[in-house]
């Protein structure tokens, strides 16, 4: 779409009046320094600069470098990256519903969304994808955009693709009519002692409640009195979804957050009667990476004594966003309100120094040693709160947990981050469970199976090695006999994941997770839950 001059100063003025709170409540300003001063710079760039401006693009740097003045979380979308966006916190894509690595320059499927229209079809685990619509989809220039655009697409219409299957000597011609595709909020859901139930969040979406109470009832089956929700790692979404959540926590009419700003009145979300999960104990597990909603819910659940919040401090994302549309479909999210808890705590850290140093926080709490030991964690008396229950809590930015756990670095080396980002790791479990996966199903019907019988031995190791010398990537002086264990671990949750589901994944690394491990010691101290409320 091209946007001419004109449309440009329109979209800069509705940056400086329209979405500007103080302006907005009616401050005065000078059009000479303001709206005339664009409308001027404008014209003579266009007018008299030595190569052609192609606008587009100079409004939408314009428009990003004037919200990075703002806060560190006002964002610019274009209308092309609105979707993508989207579609995490919608719950849902379009399409022919697999998941998939690219293997040697091919199309590997690791497993088809259950219910969606590759599983009703009979594609599995295991099979390549050889040809898209007639068309040969292996060879070097394969990459997820070329994917996605081949096998995404409106529900209803119809892609046909072309399978290599092992043991079958001709291809398989499937023609698959696209679908919604369900993003699953959850990652892992499982008993993690005969009574205590494990649910990890990675998101707030759309899905995120109709997810949450089926994954408690089907805990209630197994015998569920308590719970941990991990909440780490997870960034946040949608403010109403963060209330729906707490909500099944907490008792009727209290309140869970409140938001307020220049422009936008002091509103609170309270709680209602409905819950899936008031009574039995509840451990919330946050990082570094908890934001945003995972905030809201840590904030509201800490501050009404209904559980105990164990890991590190929290991100520190309070800045509440809103959708404004421009002329274009493109999107501004700006900033209009701070999120609070209910004791009165802003979760927003400090932004002050500007957007860089902002996002420079984590290095820096790495290197002050904040997630190493909570010692180095110090809260003026200002920062103090106090719940009902007269626990301490802590203000300033991101919510402090009850119980800390330190980040064990020692065991992340080099070596091991290495394995990682050269996709190693992928690389050597999408070989051998392509080889084995025939024996290995034979062999283990079951994930308790496998977990209890399948070993990581020294040959599997050593294989793995050699794959990791043939990339170039070697461990230096003990590193290998430090990160051995960690490994071991990986091969095998990344085994379990191809063989099995994601939830198997977690159900093996957090047989090592320090957070998890510290959840469940916590969960049967009954000393932690004497002061807390539970209905």
């Amino acid at each position: 779409m091209k946007i001419n001059l004109k449309q440009i100063i329109s979209i800069l003025l509705f940056l400086l009046i329209t979405l500007n709170p103080v302006l907005a409540i009616g401050q005065e300003y000078d059009p000479k320094t303001t709206t005339q001063k664009f409308t001027s710079a404008l014209q003579i760039i266009n007018f008299a600069y030595v190569d052609t401006v192609f606008e587009p693009e100079l409004v939408e740097k314009a428009i990003i470098a004037t919200l990075k003045e703002l806060d560190p979380h006002s964002q610019y979308i274009s209308k092309k990256d609105l979707q993508k966006a989207n579609e995490p916190l919608e719950g849902n894509f379009e399409g022919i519903g697999v998941s998939f690595q690219i293997y040697k320059d091919t199309i590997l499927v690791i497993s088809p969304v259950p219910g969606g229209p590759s599983e009703k079809l009979g594609i599995m685990a295991g099979d390549k994808i050889v040809k898209i619509n007639n068309e040969n989809a292996t060879g070097k220039f394969l990459d997820n955009n070329y994917i996605f655009k081949q096998l995404r697409g409106k529900k209803g219409t119809t892609v046909n693709i072309s399978i290599y299957r092992k043991g079958k000597k001709k291809l398989i011609d499937y023609t698959i009519t696209r679908d919604k595709i369900p993003i699953h909020s959850i990652d892992a859901t499982f008993m993690a002692t005969p009574v205590t139930g494990y649910i990890k969040l990675n998101r707030f979406s759309r899905t995120t409640i109709d997810e949450f109470r089926k994954a408690i009832a089907e805990l209630r089956d197994q015998g569920v009195q308590d719970l941990i929700l991990d909440l780490r790692g997870n960034s946040g979404g949608y403010l109403d979804v963060a209330i729906h959540l707490s909500d099944e926590f907490l008792g009727s009419g209290k309140l869970v957050v409140y938001t307020e700003g220049s422009s936008s009145p002091k509103k609170k979300y309270k709680s209602s009667f409905r819950g899936e999960f008031k009574k039995g104990r509840l451990v919330v597990l946050i990082d570094e990476g908890s934001a945003s909603a995972s905030e809201i819910v840590a904030g509201a659940v800490q501050d009404w004594d209904r559980g105990i919040i164990v890991g590190r401090r929290s991100f520190g994302k309070g800045l509440v966003q809103r959708p404004y549309y421009l002329p274009d479909s493109s999107v501004i999210r700006l900033t209009i309100a701070r999120y609070y808890t209910p004791t009165g705590r802003c979760i927003q850290k400090p932004y002050a120094e500007g957007y860089e140093q902002y996002h420079k926080d984590l290095a820096k709490r790495l290197e002050e040693g904040e997630l190493t030991s909570a010692d180095h964690i110090n809260f003026p008396d200002s920062l103090k709160y106090y719940t009902p229950r007269n626990r301490l809590v802590y203000g300033g930015g991101g919510i402090m947990p009850d119980v800390f756990v330190p980040w064990d670095s020692t065991k992340y080396t080099d070596f091991y981050v290495d394995l990682l980002s050269k996709g190693v790791f992928n690389d050597f479990v999408l070989e051998y469970v392509d080889k084995e996966r025939k024996s290995l199903n034979k062999k283990y019907t079951s994930f308790d199976r496998f977990n209890e019988l399948f070993i990581i031995d020294d040959i599997l190791l050593e294989n793995f090695q050699s794959l990791a010398k043939n990339k170039d990537i070697l461990p230096g002086d003990g590193e290998f006999e430090i990160s051995k264990e960690l490994i071991q671990y990986q091969l095998k949750a990344l085994i379990a994941r191809n063989l099995f589901d994601f939830n198997s994944y977690f159900r093996i690394m957090t047989q090592i997770d320090e957070g998890y491990l510290k959840a469940k010691e916590v969960m049967e101290n009954d000393s932690y839950f004497a002061e807390l409320i539970m209905e």
